[in-house]
């Protein structure tokens, strides 16, 4: 069965911004938060030691040892199930408290804390912080980062508490066998949840408190009896204790916390935004499509949880699952959203499920009604099925949770076509549910960090979204992951290394995009011996230089061999390392560099260019690979130019057909090559294939595939989001200059194509907001809304005839007319200000 065809209007209600595949295809509160300390207030806690082994942007503010004096990891007494089938069992997640008493009047409190699994804590039974799924995902055996909060105004006089429970997260994940052969426990560092903490009580009078965590501290176990961040979450209300995170609770019979070695990784403070709810969504509708069954629209698809009134009699069970779709008949569709495939018995492994839901599940304690509130898990879904209910619960005691790595907003843009508007909200969207402290290509079947997605995507992101801090996160995942003389796909690492070069790549070109748009030199600097080495493994791995194994262009609707993808992704490695070896002033490792970019574009251009390419491959992809790379010598240009637009015109509706790579690709050398106009008939198309196509059939996030699934394939996959990098470099124009990165310098070369009658552009650069934005005002006459921050130069490129003429106002008057005689051309430069630039027929 299919999908209702959703009204297209329905999908903007709700959320506003918001696989490499294997052989097989909260609420916002309005509470004061405590303070994330910055890097300032910690250095005046505890001076930084060792300073050359800081990372840039000082996210290693202080040794393990200096941080955490006389702190011990803790943990609590059960064991691990050895069998399997064992840890599909109830196993209550731990509470842990620990009573002080200040003693005196305060100046600061700080809290330092992290955990091996996923921790929350609370002073005086009050939250503490809006992290959530904290602290992030990374190989604990290497590094665990931590978070110190200001907690002065939430300690009280006298008697205080400290109370934490602990979920499994990815440190405990269970052994499903994802695929039928991918069980984490044996592909990651995985162990007993287990944390850290240190508060230091700074008072007026110059004396100075420290709690740590030792074995003073008492712990049980509490109601939630299962927590994984796939299956879900169990909640038993009856197992609630009372007060127990408040000062004068009797725990007399509680057990004594035990000291734990850790996971091992060095502990760092976490440098990059966290996780949090930044979105309350209202559900659009709720049905009722089958007795005792009640399945709640929340209008989009979105990664996250909820919160929910819930009543009943003690001991009933209310069952929550999740997913994306619904079917003709209005029961839940959950299908594309199975973790690992596991969608038949014996699949998954001992014990498990034989359809691995995302699910959850609540049992009615002595207080109803309550609001329940899943802890340690996230989901993916637009509808989520409620049974267990005497009645359908209201719309106002329904509230989806949308939660994702805070990054904050980088850019901006509309236009006159709802249509690419849609398709701009949708892919923010995708973008941001798939950002849980790692980039993942889907947050609900796999929740992985592939580095393929990263390479199609990361500009992209980076224009919507500042991406410094937490792609410099990803860059340490990729170190953290890799291996001496293989590639692996994800980072942290999951187990899955068969997709070559092509994906561990991301390792270095993440590297260089957060050094093109932010001129982060000092990051270029710290890993520069560190690349050097991944550039001799990869040179021990294809000694050739021509890349033969690994997956390609992922999705593509025709093949494309990875000699060609592959190959491509080591040349743009080898011109990046040129690049940084410019940058280090090692002009030896420039020449070598260079040398091999050089004699990788001759393999690719003797492979695919030079030779007749007689089996089947996608031509659109191969041709746009080529121009997108600059293999074309420039007398063969034009013919490499027919020959993309040929193979555009034979693409199904005259559309792409490219995949991961190809489509970023196409986008870009179409472009420059075609024009963005024979690209803006392609994305402001309904039809098949295309954005508009997903966009009209109802999508609120992008799908995995060009062609809809309603059982195997993802549909909320961020991997075809290049599309909106196209909608800053090309409609509004902005690009950073790889001459001058973090936009001292850049390039402003908007494009008009027919159709569209406003585009409005911004994005925030290192030195400010860039601003492009026309309007057309009539057939041969647009108006260019231009604003370049202070200190930095704008390069203009704007189309223009000889029937037109071009006026410049800067802050509202007009260049002197020594400077408009540079104008003539439509290329000229301007510096900071605020401009408005008329193109208009000559009279």
């Amino acid at each position: 069965m299919k999908r209702k065809k959703v009204n297209h209007d329905l999908f903007l209600i709700g959320a506003g911004v918001l696989v490499c595949l294997l052989t097989f295809y909260g609420f916002d509160s309005n509470d004061e938060a405590p303070a994330l300390l910055d890097k300032k207030d910690l250095a005046l806690l505890e001076p930084a030691k060792n300073e050359g082994a800081k990372f840039s942007g000082d996210p290693l503010l202080s040794s393990e040892e200096k941080a955490f004096t006389n702190a011990e990891w803790i943990t609590y007494g059960r064991e691990i199930p050895t069998a399997d089938s064992l840890l599909y069992l109830a196993h209550p997640a731990p509470i842990f408290r620990k009573e002080f008493k200040s003693k005196g009047e305060i100046s600061k409190a700080t809290l330092y804390i992290t955990s091996a699994g996923y921790y929350k804590g609370s002073i005086n039974g009050e939250a503490i912080g809006k992290n959530v799924l904290d602290p992030a995902w990374t190989d604990y055996s290497k590094r665990t980062y931590y978070t110190a909060y200001e907690i002065t105004q939430q300690l009280k006089e006298g008697s205080n508490c400290l109370g934490v429970i602990l979920g499994n997260g990815f440190y405990n994940p269970l052994p499903l066998r994802k695929w039928g052969r991918r069980n984490l426990r044996t592909d990651l560092t995985v162990g007993k949840p287990t944390f850290i903490a240190q508060l230091v009580v700074a008072y007026k009078n110059g004396e100075t408190d420290t709690i740590n965590t030792d074995n003073t501290w008492k712990y049980t176990y509490g109601p939630i009896q299962k927590n994984s961040v796939y299956l879900g979450t169990v909640y038993d209300a009856k197992q609630e204790i009372e007060n127990w995170n408040q000062p004068g609770f009797n725990d007399a019979s509680w057990s004594k916390a035990i000291p734990d070695k850790g996971p091992g990784g060095k502990l760092q403070q976490a440098f990059f935004p966290p996780v949090q709810v930044t979105q309350t969504i209202t559900p659009v509708a709720i049905t009722n499509p089958e007795k005792g069954t009640y399945v709640i629209d929340m209008g989009v698809n979105f990664t996250g949880t909820y919160k929910i009134k819930l009543s009943g009699k003690v001991g009933d069970t209310i069952n929550f699952r999740f997913g994306e779709r619904i079917y003709d008949d209005g029961t839940l569709n959950p299908m594309t959203t199975v973790i690992g495939q596991i969608k038949k018995k014996g699949i998954g492994g001992p014990g498990a499920p034989e359809i691995a839901w995302q699910t959850d599940s609540y049992i009615v304690g002595k207080e109803s009604p309550s609001w329940f509130e899943p802890e340690f898990t996230y989901h993916v879904y637009r509808y989520m099925e409620v049974k267990g209910l005497e009645k359908a619960p209201a719309v106002s005691d329904v509230h989806g949770l949308l939660m994702h790595t805070h990054v904050s907003e980088a850019g901006e843009f509309n236009s006159s076509s709802e249509l690419l508007n849609s398709i701009q909200e949708i892919t923010r969207r995708s973008f941001v549910t798939n950002l849980i402290s790692v980039q993942s290509d889907c947050a609900a079947r796999e929740k992985f960090g592939y580095g393929g997605d990263l390479n199609a995507t990361s500009e992209s992101y980076i224009n919507n979204y500042d991406m410094q801090d937490i792609y410099k996160k990803t860059v340490y995942d990729w170190i953290d992951a890799m291996k001496d003389s293989s590639f692996v796909d994800t980072a942290p690492f999951a187990g899955v290394a068969y997709c070559g070069i092509s994906w561990e790549s991301a390792y270095l070109t993440t590297q260089y995009y957060i050094y093109l748009y932010y001129n982060d030199v000092a990051f270029v600097k710290e890993l520069y011996s560190k690349n050097k080495e991944w550039m001799d493994k990869v040179a021990r791995i294809h000694p050739e230089g021509l890349v033969n194994n690994g997956l390609s262009d992922h999705e593509s609707l025709e093949p494309v061999p990875v000699q060609l993808t592959g190959t491509a992704h080591y040349l743009q490695c080898a011109e990046i390392m040129e690049t940084f070896a410019k940058v280090m002033g090692d002009k030896e490792n420039e020449l070598k560099y260079a040398a091999l970019a050089e004699h990788l574009r001759e393999l690719i251009k003797n492979e695919f260019w030079d030779k007749a390419v007689t089996k089947k491959i996608n031509r659109q992809t191969l041709f746009s690979t080529l121009l997108y790379h600059n293999i074309i010598p420039k007398e063969e240009l034009g013919a490499a130019k027919d020959s993309l637009q040929k193979a555009l015109k034979n693409g199904p509706s005259a559309h792409f057909n490219t995949g991961i790579f190809g489509t970023k690709y196409i986008l870009e050398a179409a472009s420059k090559n075609l024009s963005p106009e024979v690209v803006f008939d392609v994305v402001n198309s309904k039809a098949f294939p295309g954005w508009g196509f997903m966009v009209d059939n109802g999508a609120t996030t992008l799908w995995e595939t060009w062609k809809e699934s309603d059982n195997t394939f993802s549909n909320n996959h961020p991997m075809f989001g290049s599309v909106s990098e196209w909608f800053y470099r090309w409609l509004g124009g902005i690009r950073p200059d790889p001459e001058h990165p973090g936009f001292k310098k850049f390039v402003l070369a908007p494009s008009t194509p027919e159709g569209l009658e406003f585009v409005n552009t911004k994005y925030n650069s290192p030195y400010g907001s860039i601003v492009s934005n026309w309007k057309k005002l009539s057939a041969n006459s647009y108006e260019y809304s231009i604003e370049i921050p202070k200190g930095t130069t704008a390069k203009i490129s704007l189309a223009l005839d000889a029937s037109q003429k071009i006026t410049v106002l800067k802050e509202g008057v007009q260049l002197k007319s020594k400077k408009r005689k540079a104008l003539k051309t439509g290329n000229f430069d301007l510096e900071e200000g605020q401009y408005a630039i008329i193109v208009s027929p000559k009279a």
